[in-house]
């Protein structure tokens, strides 16, 4: 028994040595299959990102093509100090023009133009809210200018952490809902890309913990995810200054753990829709609140002006409201102080603890570096200069009025619409009949056996009363139609945003006369004009116009039925039956 035993034994070993090789070889097989896909989703990230530099041949930092007509996303502190016009690197080894577009101080983002082509390579978008703990990551950058073929460095790691808050240091930089990553973010990083495994892009690299008294990553960097940068995109390409949202709230931590309101503005639409001091938090966007943090994080990640839902609990009982969020910042704290040159050294005197500051653009190029050929000229040349427009409250007015011009053509459209008197009549739902009377001193609405009129020198009133002020819309409806250039004080592209909230994504203008104000909706995807909101005062409740059916009247396409809504409620619909305008006597 022993002799058939010591013969079998061998045979065993000899089987499990040849399992051992064919999983090793197995599992090498899979080591190098992951390794060349990761080759390739380098090769393939690192294409669309840059290198950011000013004429003088200063480093401001990198950043990431998000479209093939050279749209690219970086920071607001990498842009800061270069002016209207830079120069970008890509890792082809080319360098190329590029103008700012739009800023955002507060979120730490920028967009700027590329120009000379119209085929760049882009970063395929993805979704940050799908990041998890553990994923694996690319950092992209140009750190310490280590490439002077602008070929990116790239760094791996994992996310350590998610939906990550930072507040502000003693500056209007806020970092909300950020992702955290333990690859290496250095100076020179900052704006540039970070992806997935997938090679999605996922978040723009920013803040970085740092060494005491050093420029060495500890292994904590932060970057402002992607879902939030797609929230502002269109509002960075309006070319303005844009600002943040707040819910004209403050909220505190109780000891139970709930979020409850500490104060509240009594101006603030979220007070006039019912929230009061004491309320529990329940949600915000559709994401649960549990702490004070969590609330800064997703109210941080939206534009001003934008409607979110939010639920909230009082004596048990929960509330759904629909809010609009108010600005962050007055215009004049959004203006940005006079440009200054970017500096790598801290001065003397800084405080040691660096953890919170963005990182600083590299020193000057010195003459004999490899890339001091690139930047010998100083100013932009003449074929781009009319890419920028200056204009107070605006990063770049430009592209602001091309926007707003091509937004408008879709009234233009409508027909060319004369001065003087216009009469508007119709009915009413409920068969009654109606006719506005409209022109430069007077707006008269008859309703039945009602009647209503507002001087237009006045101030605008509740007319007629819980409507929000429909003679005041329509008395900026005509205007709309008229000229708005001429009409209103103030008319501007400011962006797009989700209509009422949670529908169809709409582009807005907006124009103001006086102290009223009305926002234009435009279907992004037809750019039809659908409607517009009136408020006649700063902080009231506005009357909500919005356009059911169009009709042809001789040359002009006039509304046939509008939806009148006040405080989200149905105030009526008219259909209108005929259009007149006795022209003015000149």
């Amino acid at each position: 028994m022993r002799r058939r035993f010591n013969l079998i034994a061998p045979l065993l070993c000899l089987l499990l040595t040849v399992c051992v090789v064919d999983a090793a070889i197995a599992v090498d097989a899979l080591v190098l299959e992951a390794e060349q896909q990761r080759v390739a989703t380098i090769e393939r990230i690192s294409a669309p990102t840059i290198a950011i530099f000013n004429d003088e041949g200063n480093n401001g930092g990198s950043g990431v093509l998000i479209r093939p007509n050279g749209l690219a996303v970086t920071n607001f502190h990498v842009v800061e100090g270069l002016g209207p016009f830079m120069k970008c690197g890509l890792n082809d080894g080319n360098v190329y023009e590029a103008v700012i577009i739009g800023i955002d101080p507060t979120g730490d983002v920028a967009l700027v133009q590329l120009l000379g082509r119209d085929d760049f390579p882009a970063a395929e978008v993805g979704d940050s809210d799908a990041v998890r703990m553990g994923d694996w990551v690319y950092v992209v950058g140009n750190p310490f200018l280590l490439a002077t073929d602008f070929t990116p460095t790239v760094t791996y790691g994992i996310v350590s952490g998610t939906h990550r808050y930072q507040y502000p240091a003693k500056t209007l930089l806020e970092y909300t809902d950020c992702i955290q990553v333990d690859a290496s973010i250095n100076p020179g990083n900052s704006g540039g890309p970070l992806f997935n495994a997938d090679g999605q892009l996922i978040g723009i690299n920013g803040r970085a913990s740092f060494e005491k008294r050093g420029r060495v990553n500890i292994g904590a960097g932060y970057a402002i995810s992607i879902n939030q940068v797609m929230h502002f995109l269109d509002h960075l390409h309006s070319g303005r200054i844009v600002d943040h949202a707040t819910l004209g709230a403050t909220v505190t931590s109780e000891s139970d753990g709930s979020v409850t309101v500490d104060q509240i503005l009594p101006q603030s639409e979220a007070y006039r829709r019912g929230l009061r001091r004491g309320d529990e938090i329940v949600s915000f966007a559709g994401r649960p609140i549990g702490s004070v943090n969590q609330f800064k994080n997703i109210l941080g990640i939206f534009p001003d002006g934008w409607k979110r839902p939010l639920v909230y609990r009082r004596d048990g009982e929960k509330h759904e409201i629909m809010v609009r969020l108010r600005p962050l910042h007055s215009r004049s704290e959004l203006v940005p102080a006079k440009p200054k040159m970017p500096h790598f050294h801290k001065p003397e005197g800084d405080s040691p603890d660096d953890e919170e500051s963005p990182e600083r653009p590299m020193p000057d190029i010195p003459p004999g570096h490899p890339l001091a050929h690139l930047f010998k000229q100083t100013r932009i040349p003449e074929e781009y200069a009319e890419l920028y427009e200056e204009r107070e409250g605006f990063a770049n007015y430009r592209f602001n009025r091309v926007a707003r011009e091509r937004i408008y053509d879709e009234i233009d459209r409508l027909g060319e619409f004369p001065a003087g008197s216009w009469k508007v009549a119709g009915v009413t739902s409920e068969n009654v009949p109606f006719q506005f009377q409209l022109n430069d001193e007077v707006i008269a609405l008859t309703m039945g056996q009602e009647s209503f009129l507002q001087n237009v020198g006045e101030a605008f009133r509740d007319e007629p009363p819980v409507s929000g002020g429909l003679l005041a819309a329509m008395h900026h409806f005509r205007l709309m139609l008229i000229d708005p250039e001429e009409r209103f004080t103030e008319f501007y592209y400011v962006g797009s945003e989700p209509l009422d909230g949670d529908g169809e994504k709409v582009d807005v203008l907006i124009a103001t006369r006086g102290s009223t104000t009305s926002r234009w909706y435009f279907r992004q995807s037809d750019s039809t004009f659908i409607g517009y909101d009136t408020e006649i005062e700063p902080d009231t409740d506005a009357c909500e116009v919005r356009i059911v059916e169009w009709q042809a009247i001789e040359s002009l396409t006039f509304p046939a039925v509008i939806s009148v809504r006040h405080l989200g409620e149905q105030v009526g619909e008219m259909t209108i039956e005929s259009f007149s305008v006795k022209e003015a006597t000149p």
